[in-house]
């Protein structure tokens, strides 16, 4: 009988493009019958959706998605439903969540990118490196390829825009962290107007100012689900 096993991914720190080899390591050593990956969803829309996994949206906080593994994986090791953990980050964070897992009685198979620090890697039963994925250039300007991020903003300003005039650029990081959690710091691109601007195809801008405007091209989203 295979080894009943439970998987979570770090997936701030994973990219979505290693999931198909994450499911075969997986299957490799043992029954998978927990797959969850974990993050903020606002800046993951491709592990939202990648088949095989149940996406948790963990929020924005600072440690937010590693309490949360912690919290998920020890309530899984003392349920007695699983033989095995499978933890996927490069994280050295998760040592300590390893060495208490083992301690349990559980085997800890650990997997992330070759930068895996040894600390991590030690305190696993074993070990597996990730084969080295393509790094993901960001597109912004590609016609029909809307994120989730953009969706959620689209419908921001559609919410509160008024005769069309759109809502100034802080109004619209407010209601982004409220509604949504999400906060432009956390994005490579930092601020609201670099984020935008790089966005031409899908959103209009008003000149630098206090009350500049934001609105979305309805052209830009012609072809996005609703």
């Amino acid at each position: 009988m295979s080894t009943r096993l439970s998987v979570f991914v770090d997936a701030d720190n994973i990219p979505a493009a290693q999931a198909g080899h994450i499911l075969a390591l997986a299957r490799r050593h043992g029954a998978p019958d927990l797959v969850r990956a974990y993050g903020n969803a606002c800046n993951l829309p491709d592990w939202e959706r990648m088949p095989g996994f149940h996406f948790v949206h963990s929020g924005s906080g600072k440690n937010a998605t590693d309490m949360l593994i912690c919290i998920d994986a020890m309530e899984r090791a003392l349920s007695g439903k699983c033989e095995a953990v499978m933890l996927v980050s490069s994280d050295q964070d998760f040592t300590h969540l390893a060495t208490r897992l083992r301690g349990y009685g559980l085997t800890v198979i650990g997997a992330g990118e070759a930068k895996t620090v040894e600390r991590l890697r030690a305190a696993c039963s074993l070990f597996e490196v990730l084969p080295a994925s393509a790094p993901q250039c960001p597109k912004p300007d590609q016609p029909g390829k809307v994120d989730l991020i953009d969706r959620k903003i689209k419908a921001v300003i559609q919410k509160n825009s008024k005769n069309g005039h759109g809502i100034p650029i802080t109004s619209l990081a407010n209601l982004m962290r409220s509604e949504h959690d999400f906060k432009i710091s956390e994005l490579p691109d930092k601020t609201w107007r670099t984020y935008l601007t790089k966005r031409a195809a899908l959103y209009n801008l008003d000149p630098k100012g206090p009350k500049a405007n934001v609105r979305f091209r309805p052209e830009g989203f012609a072809n996005t689900p609703v």
